[in-house]
């Protein structure tokens, strides 16, 4: 699918589907709404799927990695050769959030949408690397959209495969400098505000980072409404890639899971050019970065969970598959109050 076609594809959720699964929560005997928003999410779940008989057997962490130009300026501890590293750890099962997928049954899909090398990763590469942002735009228009249907193009596939659940990771050195501009562009608060350490920048980096972000944003003079405007002059393809995941998903009615910080800014983005796309996403937790909050606020999403991490690649996302797998197989296993010869609980007045 093409961008504007998947847009045009995205539906509101099943009502009917969601209505049937409320009766089956209500008809197991555990008290009313006990398990919280973890019903609200099973709910949520048969609305995407458009079925009351959930299932989420397959579930897969999509990893979009790519460098960002950017990190010229001396605003990340690393430099983008960390990038490619990291990234090839992921195929070896050497990186954590690959680790995390192991050991709670999912599959991991590395993307090369945009490193500055070569690599063993599956090829999609819109360039090497993004544009220095601080010099010029990341990257043009006709770039992020094509960065973007690289997202579709892996939710279709693994939909196709049988995948029913879809998370979203990253790797690329500089991105939370990226994530920062495009939030700072997207909301108006101000970039003191909503751009942190990342992995770790002195006080003195920190400074540099805001004063690179601060004069891009002055120099662009960016609408705010214009998503793919604010994508292309300061975001990166890891941004744009995880976008078209977040809107494949919603296309093919089924659940995506926002990570952290820059992955939430990604679902940001996809919710522009598409509100009703914001349906279809779970935030997994709280990240440590600063604007992580204001960015679930903007999407309207709460996390499950505040472990207070920051480590990227899609980590936090795949802590919500077993969560999500022990709640569906209460749903669809607890006994029922006629199993148990029990009264139906019944709403206090």
């Amino acid at each position: 699918m093409t961008l504007q076609e998947t847009i045009e594809k995205i539906q509101p959720l099943s009502r009917e589907a969601m209505d049937a699964a409320w009766e089956r929560w209500n008809d197991t005997s555990i008290p009313l709404h006990s398990l919280g928003k973890l019903q609200d999410a099973v709910v949520r779940i048969a609305g995407m799927l458009r079925t009351s008989a959930v299932s989420l057997d397959k579930k897969a962490l999509v990893v979009m990695c790519a460098d960002n130009g950017v990190v010229e300026e001396g605003i990340s501890q690393s430099g983008q050769e960390v990038t490619k590293i990291i990234a090839e750890n992921f195929l070896k099962e050497k990186a954590t959030a690959a680790i995390f997928c192991k050991k709670s049954g999912a599959d991991v899909f590395p993307v090369d949408i945009g490193i500055a090398s070569d690599t063993i990763l599956p090829n999609h590469k819109v360039a090497y690397g993004t544009k220095n942002f601080a010099k010029e735009p990341a990257m043009t228009r006709e770039q992020a959209v094509q960065a973007m249907e690289v997202g579709i193009h892996m939710a279709e596939k693994l939909y196709d495969q049988g995948y029913r659940i879809l998370a979203t990771g990253e790797m690329g050195i500089g991105n939370t400098t990226t994530s920062s501009a495009m939030t700072a562009a997207f909301t108006g608060v101000p970039v003191e505000t909503v751009t942190g350490r990342g992995a770790g920048l002195s006080s003195v980096g920190l400074d540099k980072k805001i004063r690179v972000i601060k004069e891009a944003l002055e120099r662009y003079r960016l609408d705010a409404k214009d998503a793919l405007g604010v994508l292309s002059a300061v975001g990166g393809f890891d941004i744009a890639g995880m976008a078209g995941v977040f809107l494949g998903g919603a296309a093919l009615g089924i659940p995506v899971v926002v990570d952290g910080f820059i992955s939430g800014v990604a679902a940001m983005t996809a919710a522009m050019l598409c509100p009703e796309s914001k349906s279809y996403m779970f935030a997994s937790h709280l990240s440590q970065e600063p604007a992580s909050a204001l960015v679930l606020e903007q999407l309207g999403l709460e996390g499950f969970m505040d472990c207070h991490m920051r480590l990227g690649e899609g980590s936090g996302a795949v802590l919500l598959f077993p969560i999500l797998d022990m709640t569906i197989e209460v749903y669809r296993g607890v006994a029922s109050f006629e199993e148990n010869s029990m009264e139906h609980y019944v709403p206090l007045s």
